[in-house]
């Protein structure tokens, strides 16, 4: 049995390494990892980071509620409060609007020898192992309006009757920001 255990994590281990080298080639190639292309978002000057994570999104919703329907894996969402996302969120846009790099485009501009991202990466580690070791004593009952986790849940729906009409919602999106020249 514990063997069984181990040889489940190695695999997710793998899995997750994989799906990690996968998603830093493409934020590469997709030129994400840039300073210069997301201070460009920011400044809504340059598009690329917005198409690149709604095309995300779109592959993700379809892929992750397709593989959800075929029984292939179980959603867990959590529980929130808004006071937490509302914090998290504000860290978070200050942290990138400091920085220029998220974590995901911190990664990708340290395997591109960036050296400016150092400190953002010193941070990254830093806040997390602060907030890991707090993390205890932190936890609250999460806010009463969101006992409902996601929007098909709220509206009592089946998901695709959201997801179909959002997919083709941001695709014409996409087209039009393409179309536009942004």
């Amino acid at each position: 049995m514990a063997n069984s255990l181990f040889e489940k994590i190695q695999i997710q281990a793998f899995l997750g390494f994989l799906t990690g080298i996968i998603f830093g080639f493409l934020l590469q190639k997709g030129g994400v990892t840039v300073y210069g292309i997301i201070i460009g978002q920011l400044l809504l000057t340059d598009f690329t980071v917005l198409k690149i994570m709604l095309s995300a999104i779109v592959v993700g919703m379809v892929g992750v509620h397709l593989l959800k329907e075929l029984g292939l894996v179980r959603l867990h969402p959590k529980t929130g409060s808004i006071r937490s996302s509302i914090l998290g969120g504000l860290m978070f846009g200050a942290g990138f609007g400091i920085l220029g790099y998220c974590p995901g485009t911190i990664a990708g501009a340290l395997g591109n020898g960036y050296i400016d991202a150092i400190p953002g990466a010193v941070g990254i580690i830093v806040g997390s192992g602060l907030y890991a070791s707090g993390y205890t004593k932190t936890q609250k009952k999460p806010d009463e309006e969101f006992k409902k986790l996601t929007i098909p849940e709220q509206l009592n729906t089946n998901q695709w009757r959201i997801i179909i009409p959002l997919v083709f919602t941001i695709i014409l999106f996409l087209v039009l920001i393409e179309n536009s020249g942004l």
